[in-house]
């Protein structure tokens, strides 16, 4: 039997949601390190987009699971 995809893909979405935040947050010191000041804006969307698009990935990229069949 296999085992339930969604606590998989809810790992996997969660972990991207850090991973892409954690991009952003890496951005946003970049362009606070050659910038004065950064926008409030500006580090919402560069600390947000990264996480969501991380969660979809997250979501559709799962490790071990696949379609092709091996035997």
């Amino acid at each position: 039997m296999d085992a339930p995809l969604f606590p998989g893909r809810a790992t996997a979405a969660l972990v991207g949601t850090l991973v892409g935040a954690a991009a952003g947050i890496l951005l946003v010191s970049a362009a606070g390190a050659l910038a004065v000041e950064v926008d409030g804006v500006f580090a919402l969307l560069a600390i947000g987009l990264p996480a969501l698009c991380g969660a979809v990935v997250g979501a559709f990229v799962i490790r071990g699971h696949s379609r092709s069949n091996p035997r």
